[in-house]
């Protein structure tokens, strides 16, 4: 049940492939399988970052048991997809993470 969600201030041609390319990543990132991960691509939003409107994203992962300590290997891995992707630096991303309790989290009408 990862989600992924990526909002940015610039315009991005193909969604749906970023998202696509997003999910694969998620899934292999977290060893969980893509069939739980859900992405949510958010372009063209009002962001400014460090004063400046040029090209900046803000991203959350959030997971059930999100292993804190590899949430600096994370960190290198979505601002790389960023920056390969949509050529947005990585000094002009934040990630932010969660790990939710499985009762605050819910699916198929019931939590996890």
């Amino acid at each position: 049940m990862p989600l992924l969600q990526i909002s940015t201030n610039i315009a991005i041609d193909n969604c749906r492939q970023l998202a696509e390319k997003a999910s694969k990543l998620t899934a292999e990132m977290l060893g969980k399988p893509e069939s739980y991960v859900m992405v949510k691509v958010l372009a063209e939003q009002t962001l400014v970052f460090a004063g400046s409107d040029e090209p900046a994203a803000h991203l959350k992962l959030k997971s059930l048991g999100l292993p804190e300590r590899k949430t600096a290997d994370f960190s290198s891995m979505l601002c790389t997809f960023m920056d390969n992707e949509l050529g947005i630096s990585s000094a002009r991303v934040y990630i932010e993470f969660s790990s939710p309790e499985r009762h605050m989290w819910g699916w198929d009408n019931h939590t996890f």
